[in-house]
């Protein structure tokens, strides 16, 4: 017995090249929408790990311009100010701070960087307090330094790599000559520590001689009011406070309008599908008219007829949906690449994640979008009369 689905798809071939066009257009538009739908959860899943694997959700830092120096602090790069570093000790003394920990950044030109030279990165930390900030911090080789102002290094993964340094080998501190044992080798963490060097507090401080810190990284108490801490700590003099949610939501507001202009493309890409649908499927019904006036004479009733023109727009989409999904998923590493290109601050990690959930939503709109598109054709051929459609 022959269906309405083998019916609705023998229609379809009649046209061949009409109908594949149409189904190209919903699958560009789906292929838009998923990845946009895609983009906006993965950017945030990267940028809430890059915080988060901070370990710290709190900074301290000289006044400036806090949105800027904390992004250059999630890239690995370096403040331009200083604090005394007895500002720990007054931090501490505050009832909400479960610890505090103080860095040094500092830059040096590595002229063996790449054709043209680059910047080495350097962290100073303190070995007593910096370490249990990052528990996830996992070692290829070797150990944290042996003691708080050893001439020693623990290199990033890519730091390491870049450098083709092991444990025990040497490293030359750019700009100063200095020379510093690698006692350990990270593993790959996926975040900017990747490439960037640790070396004692005091070290980093005696080899660019400079007695202040950067930054101060604070870690609150699990059930510790963020608010109130911070209305405390923007008392302190000539420094500034930097809350990482309020980071993150700057950053997800800066993006924001790049993400309604997506938006915008996105719609128009489906808008334009969407005409195409009601063009093919319209055609389709015109051309037909002499053989739906036949049904009718037949006993096919408008609901039979609606029914088998809705069912040729089901197969449209469900094609140009389940194609569209299929190259996002296959390209999404090209459109993290892509995004990368237009976003040079984005986080650490994949920026286009496209789960089972995602995918089903972007194909129920996608129907959902096609069945409104196929109402007006399948309307229009269940009034036809098939006295009038047989003179023709």
């Amino acid at each position: 017995m022959i269906t309405r689905y083998q019916i609705a798809y023998k229609n379809l071939l009649r046209k061949k090249a009409r109908t594949l066009l149409t189904i190209i257009g919903i699958t560009l538009s789906s292929w838009v929408l998923v990845s946009l739908l895609g983009f906006n959860q993965g950017y945030e899943r990267a940028l809430n790990r890059d915080i988060e694997n901070m370990g710290y959700q709190i900074m301290v830092m000289a006044k400036g311009c806090p949105y800027e120096a904390a992004t250059m602090m999630l890239q690995g790069g370096t403040g331009l100010r200083y604090i005394e570093k007895s500002m720990v000790g007054s931090i501490l003394k505050e009832p909400e701070i479960d610890q505090a920990t103080p860095i040094l950044m500092q830059a040096f030109f590595d002229p063996n960087k790449g054709e043209n030279g680059g910047i080495a990165g350097y962290f100073g930390v303190d070995p007593a307090t910096y370490p249990s900030m990052k528990p996830f911090f996992r070692f290829r080789q070797g150990e944290w330094f042996h003691d708080d102002s050893a001439d020693e290094a623990v290199m990033g993964f890519e730091a390491a790599e870049l450098e083709q340094r092991e444990v025990g080998d040497m490293i030359f501190v750019p700009e100063k000559n200095v020379k510093l044992k690698v006692v350990g080798i990270l593993e790959r963490t996926g975040t900017q520590d990747d490439g960037t060097i640790f070396v004692p507090l005091k070290t980093l401080q005696k080899v660019s001689g400079i007695d202040m810190i950067t930054t101060i990284g604070i870690k609150v108490k699990k059930d510790a009011d963020i608010v109130e801490l911070e209305n405390k700590l923007y008392k302190l003099p000539d420094v500034q406070v930097v809350s990482l949610s309020q980071v993150k939501q700057t950053i997800m507001k800066l993006i924001s309008t790049a993400r309604i202009m997506v938006l915008s493309v996105a719609i128009i890409a489906i808008l334009i599908a969407m005409v195409g649908v009601i063009n093919t499927i319209l055609m389709s019904v015109l051309e037909r008219i002499q053989e739906i006036g036949i049904l009718k004479t037949m006993g096919a009733m408008p609901g039979d007829i609606f029914s088998l023109v809705w069912t040729e727009t089901l197969i449209l989409c469900a094609c140009g949906g389940v194609a569209g999904i299929g190259f996002a998923i296959g390209f999404a590493s090209a459109t993290d690449f892509l995004v990368r290109i237009i976003l040079p601050y984005a986080p650490a990690g994949g920026l286009v994640v496209i789960d089972v959930s995602l995918a089903m939503l972007t194909m129920g709109i996608i129907l959902l979008v096609g069945l409104m598109s196929g109402l007006y054709p399948a309307w229009k051929a269940g009034r036809v009369r098939p006295l009038e459609s047989i003179r023709r």
